[in-house]
């Protein structure tokens, strides 16, 4: 097999998984979505972090999962149990797109927060020319973020979306004319939620998400912000608002 496991690495507040198979366009196999999803669970472990970037190797972002791996492995049951798993986790997630993502990878970029492109990268979905199903989460997170035509646009008549249609559809958050301008738009947006108030930043992104798929909590939403309200963090940012200086929040 070509290529590394995907590699977490966590420094402070900010968590890095990178895709390491570029030979292979970044290419899933079975151990790399378990993989994934072990690293996701050992990031929301982690309460020190608060921001996860997703990025790959190589010219492409990813080929999605390798369906011709194992015979009768249920392809669409495992990506979808890791794309909502990013979808629920903890930190705010940052998918950085230089290059070509394709099948379920479109997904797991759905699945983030935040999608950040260079005018490289392009998107396509062959599960109606394969006879794949697309399955239920994928469906939901397509319709609920790009909308219904868009969706069937992609899903259905099989289009091949470049970067400024990738950006005019919602897909991606910003475009990026290359690499090194794809680089410091991700650092900048990462440096941008981390100077945040962490108890809102993270509070508001459990609650956003739980919105868009009608399964918000009213009580908990009420004590997310009831403990904010509470918080030194609140207090700091109100002072530092006053005295025009950059506040400095210690997530409690």
């Amino acid at each position: 097999m070509t290529g590394l496991a995907p590699l977490l690495n966590i420094d402070g507040h900010i968590a890095r998984i990178t895709l390491r198979r570029p030979r292979l366009a970044n290419r899933l196999e079975i151990e790399d979505l378990r993989t994934l999803r072990a690293q996701v669970d050992q990031v929301n472990q982690t309460s020190a972090v608060r921001v996860l970037l997703l990025s790959g190797e190589g010219r492409y972002f990813c080929s999605g999962f390798n369906i011709a791996a194992v015979p009768g492995v249920n392809a669409g049951a495992l990506f979808e149990a890791l794309a909502d798993d990013w979808e629920a986790a903890r930190p705010i997630t940052v998918a950085k797109i230089q290059g070509g993502l394709y099948g379920g990878a479109t997904d797991l970029a759905l699945a983030c927060d935040f999608r950040l492109g260079a005018a490289a990268c392009e998107m396509f979905v062959p599960a109606a020319r394969l006879g794949l199903h697309f399955y239920r989460g994928g469906l939901q997170r397509y319709v609920s973020r790009l909308g219904l035509q868009w969706a069937k646009r992609v899903l259905l008549a099989g289009a091949t979306l470049d970067a400024k249609q990738m950006l005019a559809c919602g897909f991606l958050d910003q475009m990026l004319a290359g690499g090194a301008e794809l680089d410091q738009a991700a650092e900048a947006l990462v440096a941008d939620l981390l100077a945040m108030a962490p108890l809102a930043l993270l509070g508001m992104k459990k609650h956003l998400n739980a919105i868009a798929c009608g399964a918000l909590d009213a009580s908990a939403l009420q004590a997310d912000i009831a403990h904010a309200n509470l918080s030194l963090d609140l207090a700091e940012g109100v002072a530092a608002w006053q005295e025009r200086r950059v506040p400095h929040f210690i997530g409690g």
